[in-house]
């Protein structure tokens, strides 16, 4: 039986800011993975970015990552013609380091943002979630919202500046933000997710406190018109057909949907399904795979909007790898939708498999 069963490798940790969340993500599907299907190794990556063979996501939660010398690093051979994994010390790995699948579980940059996926496909191997195209889209706030713009997908008004304008012409980029999307508006980095980095801001004073906080995490930064509503959330899986869950509504916390009420579970409450009209559900659904099919994902995505008190809907953004801690609202929405934990990671990883066969068919030259 044990020979039947597939290897995925899961991959967890990263660079970003979200490294913890990744961490609570993998833990929640180590715990859920059907064990009768699949022989799971996990690789965490550490904050400076070394991947390190057979760590658990629960103890690095607790203890943190071990020195170098207590585990084994390891590297991706990129070999399209024979992908594995392999330990830098010559440390023999189980089944020579090769296996059949590769689930990334990393929020943020250097993880979701195209880069892992494009490491992913020099070696030819397949893969959990969106390609390079459809991460990188669904990463950058700036490039996504150009996207559902020439789709017509209703949004917020928005205006984006590079860190180096603001050095340069602060004043200016300032007077443009209040003349184009005025007070209140919210100041985001373009290529980071889980609210880090956003603020809202109701004054000029606060706009650049903002504008600092947001160039901290990156180089382009967008800002949006607040928009007053409720904060709906919703669930798509598939490939070329795909479906979407029944929407969900957040009732945050604080003022907006932060970091530390998506992840310390301090107030935030959620309603399954959200209360509203039936055909406002079924407009969210059609929207949520539209936004999908946009940026051309695949796999998995969650798909995020406002609608105000006169039911007037629009679209926030995409998140093509959202979380999967306990309290996370994609697993939830279809756990509500009909499928459970268990099954909806089985599904994910079948839907890779088949992204990758599909891609096998494809000539990349004329030999």
């Amino acid at each position: 039986m044990e020979n039947h069963k597939l290897r995925v490798v899961l991959l967890f940790g990263g660079r970003s800011g979200e490294h913890e969340v990744s961490l609570n993500s993998a833990q929640s599907i180590v715990k859920a993975i059907d064990r009768t299907r699949y022989i799971v190794e996990t690789i965490g990556i550490n904050k400076q970015g070394q991947w390190f063979w057979g760590v658990l996501p629960e103890t690095l939660i607790k203890e943190g990552f071990p020195p170098a010398d207590q585990t084994h690093q390891v590297t991706l051979v990129v070999d399209p013609t024979n992908p594995h994994f392999m330990a830098l010390d010559g440390h023999t790995l189980p089944n020579q380091g090769k296996f059949d699948i590769v689930f990334p579980v990393l929020h943020g940059p250097y993880g979701e943002d195209g880069t892992i996926q494009g490491l992913l496909e020099m070696a030819n191997v397949p893969y959990v979630g969106s390609g390079v195209l459809g991460s990188s889209l669904g990463m950058d706030k700036d490039r996504m919202k150009a996207v559902f713009h020439e789709k017509e997908l209703p949004q917020a008004r928005y205006v984006t500046l590079l860190r180096s304008d603001l050095l340069s012409r602060r004043d200016i980029c300032v007077d443009e933000i209040e003349t184009k999307i005025g007070y209140p508006c919210f100041v985001k980095p373009a290529n980071l997710g889980s609210s880090v980095g956003i603020s809202k801001a109701r004054h000029r004073e606060e706009l650049m406190v903002a504008l600092d906080v947001a160039t901290i995490f990156d180089r382009k930064i967008v800002v949006e018109k607040n928009i007053t509503g409720q904060e709906v959330e919703v669930a798509v899986l598939g490939n070329d057909h795909p479906k979407a869950s029944v929407p969900g509504e957040i009732k945050p916390a604080h003022e907006f949907y932060t970091y530390e009420a998506k992840y310390s579970n301090i107030g935030s409450s959620l309603l399954i399904p959200a209360p509203l009209e039936e055909s406002i559900t079924l407009r969210l659904r059609e929207m949520a795979v539209e936004a999908f099919r946009a940026v051309e994902a695949s796999g998995l995505s969650r798909v995020d909007f406002f609608v105000t008190s006169e039911n007037q809907i629009f679209l926030n953004e995409i998140n093509t790898l959202p979380g999967f801690t306990e309290i996370s609202m994609y697993p939830k929405l279809w756990e509500a939708s009909g499928i459970p934990y268990s099954e909806l990671i089985d599904q994910l990883i079948q839907l890779g498999l088949e992204r990758f066969q599909d891609k096998q068919n494809c000539k990349i030259s004329r030999e």
